[in-house]
């Protein structure tokens, strides 16, 4: 018996193809169309490459995340349906991708006794008509992508693992390829659901190989290149920076550390003290901005028994508590000036007295400072004093802002992601393409800390085993709650519109005044390039275009039309 396929229009009318952004989406995801004969290349270069048995793994392991994502959408778009109507979406999303007819036979599904039992065909499956063309018949079923897909999809929606065997397969001569799925118990032999939970071999054979050949290399020329572990990037600005860092840390000089607010001043300051001879001993860390002025030196040298109203007994400053170690000052410039001449004591002689004492004390500290104001211009306005700021600035050591490395924002998001699904005791499925495109295109003004309150507002916002999605990523934001102002001047048009309610569309004024496109076209290119300071990837970014699609408009606004 066939069973009936519901209507798939909801499924089908999220697919949306913008080819002037060069993508195509399913939902939030992005994808691609490719031909068979591709594929089929890639399919052959990685099985002889690899073998058939290591290869099917690897297959099936990308169609059972490809099923882990569908099960979202079906959720999303099927919020109301029966069970059957949302188990049946994932043939429908199956068809819907191009990847084979589905025609199910037999359904039966009991969430609560955890029962389950599924079988259909697969007509004119994709792997068969690979496999056939680059292998001919094979020994056995072929069709691995598609049935790590089905593992995925029935999995995330029913809550319990469930396993699908290709019991005949035209990839391997039978007449039709037949598949059955049931729960994973219920198998004698279970052991292909392991390759969904496990590293394949392959994969860690390549990691160990790769890592034993930069341990080699780093070595072979007597120099150690030394990343902070508590560091995390991979751009070029950032392993600048963390080269400076690795070449000061073993050294007893003063750093001084600036970069905007958010950036990770501490954790550097933090990742200089754990690679520098003194890391078994105490990081003492203080914000001179949080501290009230006329406490700042009690805190930082200490103050003796009775020195003030309160203090009742002697206290140890965090310079004491730092002794041998280091000591971290945020917001440098923010110190009194009285605090000021005492650091500068310290620095210069290693000496200081606490408050209310008459006794001096010896330290032997190094110190880290932090500041995201620019110190030598407080030096001019009198704030801060000038042989204090040349103590402290031995070695500047600039931390870039997220905005110029943006390479590195997704692996900051899998650390967050991680981070905050082990704090909340959930999982997601990661971000969706189009939320992570959200991250890339954001200037970032709170940099690392803005974007790790981000991550942690999707991973609280997104339901358990659901992606984040971009909506998730931006509630409660301003990015979210504000409506987008327009400035337009083309061609002697100014306008100033507003995409939200109560304002004009600044397209009726557009058709209003009798703009053309090409106009409209030339000064969106014109005020990216000027927003961008003329960096094309930037430019092409802030329009939402690939590069290419944006190349090609500039190149024709630099060219003039001929006849």
């Amino acid at each position: 018996m066939v069973i009936q396929l519901p209507d798939a229009s909801d499924l089908s009318s999220h697919v949306h193809f913008n080819p002037e952004q060069g993508k195509v989406w399913l939902d939030e995801q992005r994808g691609i169309l490719q031909t068979l004969p591709a594929m089929a290349t890639i399919w052959r270069e990685i099985v002889t490459s690899i073998g058939v048995e290591r290869s099917r793994n690897l297959f099936m392991r990308s169609g059972f995340r490809n099923g882990e994502i569908d099960a979202e959408l079906a959720r999303k778009q099927r919020p109301k349906a029966s069970l059957t109507d949302l188990f049946l979406a994932g043939p429908q999303l199956h068809m819907l991708r191009g990847m084979a007819k589905v025609v199910p036979t037999k359904l039966e599904i009991d969430p609560a006794e955890k029962q389950f039992l599924m079988e259909f065909t697969w007509v004119d499956s994709y792997e068969v008509d690979i496999s056939l063309a680059e292998m001919g018949v094979l020994d056995l079923p072929v069709c691995w992508n598609l049935l790590g897909y089905a593992c995925g999809f029935s999995a995330a929606i029913m809550g319990f693992d469930i396993l699908f065997r290709e019991v005949s397969c035209r990839g391997k001569g039978d007449s039709e390829c037949r598949i059955i799925g049931k729960p994973l118990a219920e198998w004698e032999d279970a052991a292909d659901y392991g390759i969904f939970s496990s590293s394949d071999s392959l994969i860690e054979t390549l990691y160990d190989l790769q890592a034993k050949s930069i341990g080699q290399s780093s070595f072979e020329d007597g120099s150690e290149e030394r990343i902070f572990s508590t560091l995390i990037g991979e751009s070029a600005v950032f392993k600048k920076m963390c080269t400076m860092a690795n070449k000061v840390a073993t050294s007893k000089a003063s750093v001084l550390l600036t970069g905007e607010t958010g950036v990770g001043k501490e954790m550097i300051a933090k990742g200089i003290h754990m690679h520098s001879e003194r890391s078994e001993m105490p990081f003492i860390a203080l914000n001179c901005a949080a501290i009230p002025q006329e406490l700042l030196e009690a805190e930082l040298f200490g103050v003796e028994k009775g020195a003030f109203t309160g203090a009742t007994h002697a206290r140890k400053g965090r310079f004491e508590r730092a002794n041998m170690g280091t000591i971290f000052l945020d917001e440098v410039v923010e110190l009194s000036a009285r605090a000021q001449a005492s650091l500068l004591r310290v620095l210069q002689e290693r000496e200081f007295e606490p408050v209310g004492g008459t006794q001096t004390r010896s330290v032997d500290v190094r110190i880290i400072a932090a500041t995201n104001e620019d110190l030598e211009e407080a030096v001019k306005l009198g704030k801060f004093r000038a042989d204090l700021f040349y103590r402290l600035n031995v070695f500047p050591l600039h931390i870039p802002p997220l905005r110029e490395r943006h390479d590195d924002i997704p692996l900051l998001v899998e650390f967050f992601v991680d981070k905050y699904e082990s704090l909340y005791t959930t999982k997601t499925l990661g971000l969706t393409d189009r939320a992570m495109g959200h991250l890339l295109n954001h200037p970032w003004p709170g940099n690392i800390r803005e974007l790790e309150n981000t991550i942690e507002r999707g991973v609280i916002l997104t339901e358990k085993n659901q992606r984040i999605t971009a909506d998730s990523l931006l509630s409660g934001t301003s990015a979210a709650a504000q409506p987008l102002d327009v400035d337009i001047a083309i061609d002697g048009l100014t306008a100033t519109t507003s995409t939200g309610s109560g304002h004009s569309s600044w397209a009726d004024t557009i058709f209003e005044q009798s703009v053309s496109m090409e106009a409209v076209e030339a000064e969106l290119v014109r005020k990216a390039m000027a927003l961008s300071e003329d960096n094309v990837s930037k430019a092409a970014r802030l329009l939402g275009l690939s590069r290419p699609a944006f190349a090609y408009r500039l190149a024709k606004l630099q060219t003039p039309a001929t006849e």
